[in-house]
């Protein structure tokens, strides 16, 4: 129950709001099938010793974007994010996308907060009509080419608490309800008044 305190949804996106991680599917639907295991081969090493704990998350990340997309032009991989929200619509779970709904109806402000790259979840929360999104950002040349780096913290962990926080800082006056399914979302779990944790069971927040 929100009461009298404005109410905050925040959704995860890869795992929650979609079926499966979007980072992968971008770089299939970006490069093709081949490219893609051509570059995941080179990387199973790091890929391995990530799974294992011993490679930051992070680092692994930005050295795919960097393999995959360096020198390319912002305008061209800005393009291809919203191309891809038609990829996307097809991986979203109904029964999160029904309790997106069920939180606007309550009059929630709806965040989705992720790890995964701005420039695809961003179109495709304002085709939702999701007006407040998180995300990792991608860093870019005075040329407007992306360097493989990222301009932000990667936005996993604690880092998601930190973004949060720095567009809702007044902790105090609002109900936070939030939805994940990693341990990448524990962290803003932990602040969270009620939280939703893998199996929603189309359970709407009340």
């Amino acid at each position: 129950m929100a009461g009298n305190k404005r109410l905050i949804a925040v959704f995860d996106f890869d795992g929650t709001i979609t079926r499966k991680d979007t980072f992968v599917a971008f770089i299939k639907f970006a490069k093709g099938q081949t490219a893609f295991y051509k570059g995941f081969i080179r990387y199973s090493p790091l890929l391995l010793a990530y799974k294992l704990g011993l490679y930051p998350n992070w680092k692994i990340k930005q050295k795919i974007i960097r393999y995959f997309f360096r020198n390319m032009p912002m305008e061209e991989f800005a393009a291809l994010g919203r191309k891809f929200t038609g990829v996307i619509d097809e991986l979203v779970r109904p029964e999160v996308m029904a309790a997106i709904e069920s939180c606007r109806q309550q009059g929630a402000t709806i965040y989705v907060v992720s790890a995964s790259i701005e420039n695809w979840i961003e179109p495709w929360c304002r085709n939702m009509k999701i007006n407040h999104t998180i995300a990792t950002r991608v860093e870019t040349d005075s040329n407007g080419l992306l360097t493989g780096n990222f301009s932000t913290n990667n936005c996993y962990g604690q880092e998601k608490v930190v973004r949060l926080l720095e567009k809702e800082p007044d902790r105090n006056t609002y109900t936070l309800f939030v939805y994940g399914d990693s341990r990448g979302d524990k962290e803003l779990m932990a602040l969270a008044d009620r939280n939703w944790y893998k199996n929603f069971e189309n359970e709407a927040p009340n």
